[in-house]
């Protein structure tokens, strides 16, 4: 930043248990909620990064269990 601080930013998730890094003095896109972590991009992306662990959107994850079950 111009002031010399770091970029604040956080990480948002939709619908679909998807997650992202957002500018934490941005309004979140469409779609997208805080999930509460906030911090540098980098401890944002550490944090997807343990957290995340299946890519898979959530109706997929859904669909693929449903078709084990039936």
């Amino acid at each position: 930043m111009a002031d010399g601080r770091e970029a604040q930013f956080k990480v948002v998730v939709n619908h679909e248990e998807q997650y992202s890094v957002w500018a934490a003095d941005r309004p979140n896109p469409a779609g997208w909620t805080d999930e509460g972590t906030t911090g540098s991009k980098q401890d944002c992306v550490q944090h997807i990064e343990q957290v995340w662990t299946d890519l898979r959107p959530r109706s997929l994850r859904d669909r693929m269990a449903a078709a084990v079950d039936a």
